[in-house]
């Protein structure tokens, strides 16, 4: 068995033409390029069932040689791809397990399983590759070229692959730094075969939420906090391409929980070594998180007030004036989000992290304190304990509507909850999930409370604008509109809080 260390990079065919001939890889490569036309056929069950499983199964010709593959397990790390992979060569395109006499191809392929498997999809493409030396670093470029393809449905392939041969993971996402410098790029993480797998179930691209990893009570710190982190910077990779193309602003949405979600796990980290490398990579978070909430902000202005209103008073010239105004304000934070200095911020803040996450921060932990080395689930307990006695602390008095007390407390449910979902797996399931419920419940209604704070603000910046000199009375019709709501859900909030404060904290024996 061999583990498969490789890095894949979405390109546009005119970015790989233009990569082609720039000097860097004539300086960096130690073999001339070599191109060759790669087929493989992809076999499944009719249900799926190496897929499901986490497996895939390739018949792959190259020149006059055919290769039976297998590969499973692993983990994608920011576009990062560990497999394990076995090999054997076979004589034609016809799969062989007669030979075979290893116990891995007998766990992961069982001889029932065997007889039920089938061509499902093919890639075809045109390889060019040449070894590079980079860093001390031996490391395979590879440009790939075609397509996958079912009996029905076809898409095109263009990616560049970095594969590590010798050397640090590191490695590979400081040469891919350094190619972004010259051409842009998407770090990819969707195999091919995972395409020819969407094609198949004619899956359809939609916003993407965040899952927590399991984690086990004897896992130390150290491996969940990591783990939090990937699991963070998936979730963002996950939904950046559509928030860039699509007009479904759930993406931007799912990227902002994304950013939020790893600003506390970063925080956890901080906690117990601070690092330099680490401080720049969370500013740099905060700032975006800042850039892309006032994106969000006219999203959800428009979505819950401003089209409402037109809706309940279709022909009010003013509220369509409105409308446009704010249409207006939302699409140009849009096009500085979808602009190529945004995308290419983004991509270099994620190789950044890898960077990071690979490098020496977390490579010797001898010079970290005992805590950083313990069990995940004492550090769980006292980092729950703290959030839940402040945030019980900020909530208890509630008698105003003071917006930086509120802020403040809005700020102490996200972290939390996202704190206590990372965790909840390490105590009782059903406890936890009641705390959980009762928490998402006073964070919603916080939440209503500050789109209506924001709502009064975009109104206000509205007001001001030339736009609306004609129309302030729809100005003053939607803060109005919005005038009754802010009672009733402050009265929800101390209900709210009252159900929560009689959970028992599921931490707690």
């Amino acid at each position: 068995m061999a583990t498969e260390t490789e890095l894949k990079l979405r390109i546009a065919p005119e970015q790989l033409a233009k990569l082609k001939r720039h000097a860097l890889l004539r300086t960096l490569q130690v073999t001339r390029p070599a191109t060759r036309r790669l087929y493989n056929i992809y076999y499944d069950t009719p249900k799926l069932e190496l897929h499901k499983s986490g497996m895939a199964l390739r018949l792959r010709r190259t020149g006059r040689q055919w290769l039976q593959t297998l590969k499973g397990g692993g983990s994608i790390k920011a576009g990062m791809h560990l497999r394990n992979e076995w090999e054997v060569p076979v004589k034609g395109m016809a799969l062989e397990f007669s030979s075979l006499q290893t116990a891995e191809w007998d766990e992961h392929l069982p001889k029932a399983l065997r007889k039920k498997l089938q061509p499902v999809f093919v890639t075809d493409f045109s390889r060019s590759s040449r070894m590079l030396q980079w860093q001390g670093a031996q490391i395979e470029l590879c440009m790939d070229q075609g397509s996958v393809s079912t009996e029905q449905h076809s898409t095109p392939v263009c990616e560049l692959e970095l594969e590590l041969k010798s050397g640090q993971p590191q490695q590979l996402f400081e040469l891919a730094l350094a190619i972004l410098d010259i051409v842009p790029f998407e770090l990819e993480v969707v195999s091919k075969a995972e395409q020819g797998y969407r094609l198949l179930s004619g899956y359809a691209d939609k916003p993407v939420k965040g899952s927590v990893p399991i984690f086990g009570r004897t896992d130390t710190l150290a491996d969940v906090l990591q783990t939090l982190i990937w699991s963070c910077l998936l979730h963002l990779q996950s939904n950046l391409r559509g928030a860039m193309a699509s007009d479904d602003a759930e993406y931007l949405h799912q990227m902002r929980v994304a950013l939020r979600r790893l600003r506390v796990v970063l925080r956890m980290v901080e906690k117990n070594r601070a690092d330099e490398q680490l401080a720049a990579l969370s500013n740099k978070v905060a700032a975006l998180c800042v850039a892309l909430g006032r994106a969000r902000e006219w999203d959800v202005f428009i979505a819950q007030t401003v089209q409402p209103m037109c809706a309940r008073m279709a022909g009010h010239t003013g509220l369509q004036a409105l409308l446009a105004s704010s249409k207006h304000q939302r699409d140009a934070y849009y096009v500085a989000l979808r602009s190529e200095a945004r995308a290419h911020e983004l991509q270099r803040l994620i190789l950044r992290f890898a960077i990071w996450m690979n490098g020496a921060y977390w490579q010797q932990p001898q010079i970290a304190p005992h805590q950083f080395e313990s069990g995940a689930h004492d550090f769980a307990t006292r980092r729950l304990q703290k959030l839940a006695r402040r945030f019980a602390q900020s909530g208890q008095h509630l008698d105003s509507l003071e917006a930086e007390r509120l802020h403040a407390l809005r700020i102490l449910a996200k972290k939390l909850r996202y704190s206590a979902e990372f965790f909840a797996g390490l105590y009782d399931k059903q406890k936890a999930k009641s705390f959980l419920a009762a928490l998402s419940e006073v964070q919603d209604v916080l939440g209503q409370i500050n789109d209506i704070a924001v709502t009064h603000r975009l109104l206000d910046e509205l007001a001001a604008s030339q736009d609306l000199s004609a129309h302030q009375d729809a100005v003053v019709l939607a803060k109005g509109w919005i005038a009754h709501d802010l009672t009733h859900q402050f009265t929800a909030l101390r209900k709210a809080i009252q159900r929560f404060a009689r959970e028992p904290s599921f931490w707690e024996k």
